[in-house]
């Protein structure tokens, strides 16, 4: 049986078919935006009064009476969110970003991966300043994961109090994150690495965990997104940089009553 030949009629359908599938996705050439923001400038960001004040519906439809369960804290372009939402279907992931654009751009991925596919209904995104007002946005004990992927390090000594992790800070993620929850956090940063490791460390709500233990849990999968969803990581990768990994359960101490 003799080649069918192509017309150029289906070769042209085709060739459409092919550049409309991914046309709705949104291309970051178009969200320019500075690496980094001052968490202390103001922002003209308008926090909840609390989080019952928050309609979670308005950013997953699909879902009813359900909050966020996994926080990404400086979610960048979102690439930890979408790794994770397909895995975990039936959990709600929130991602938090300073930056307009930057938060522009994951809002749009959401929304085109939402009319292309039947997945993604469980994940959305927030502009926010994760150092102001964070309870304002989760009741105590509601979250199950917190993630501070590759941060913003902070080089000067002056500018180590803008640093996400830090003692004051470390309250309010005890406060959000339920017993039994993780905090992940990593770095290319040593400094920094040392630096988060130390402070966590020296709170007595969270206990370091083994990236073993985690495996053994079935968070495997949550570690690896860590490892390599985000732009950062997969530019340490190409750079054949180093990664420093730590994780920290929330533990639960109880309280002893005085007469």
């Amino acid at each position: 049986m003799p080649k069918r030949k192509r017309t150029a009629t289906t070769t042209t359908a085709a060739a459409a078919t092919t550049s409309n599938a991914p046309s709705l996705l949104p291309q970051k050439k178009h969200y320019r935006q500075r690496a980094h923001a001052n968490p202390f400038s103001d922002h003209s960001l308008v926090y909840p009064s609390s989080p019952d004040s928050i309609d979670w519906s308005s950013h997953y439809p699909a879902f009813v009476n359900q909050r966020p369960s996994f926080a990404d804290i400086g979610c960048g372009f979102g690439g930890l969110l979408i790794t994770l939402a397909p895995q975990f279907p039936d959990t709600l992931i929130i991602g938090l970003e300073i930056r307009v654009q930057v938060t522009q751009y994951v809002h749009d991925r959401i929304t085109a991966l939402r009319a292309t596919t039947d997945n993604y209904q469980n994940v959305s995104v927030i502009r926010a300043n994760a150092m102001k007002f964070l309870p304002n946005f989760f009741q105590k004990a509601s979250l199950t994961a917190l993630f501070f992927l590759f941060p913003d390090p902070h080089f000067k000594i002056r500018k180590h109090k803008a640093r996400i992790i830090s003692p004051t800070l470390l309250a309010e993620y005890a406060y959000v994150l339920a017993p039994g929850g993780i905090v992940y956090t990593i770095t290319d940063v040593e400094d920094l690495a040392q630096w988060m490791r130390t402070h966590l460390d020296a709170h007595p709500l969270f206990q370091f965990v083994e990236e073993d233990e985690l495996r053994k849990e079935g968070k495997g999968p949550i570690l690896d997104a860590v490892y390599g969803s985000t732009e950062e990581g997969k530019k340490v990768e190409r750079n054949a940089g180093e990664k420093w990994l730590a994780c920290f359960r929330r533990i639960e101490v109880k309280r002893i009553n005085v007469i």
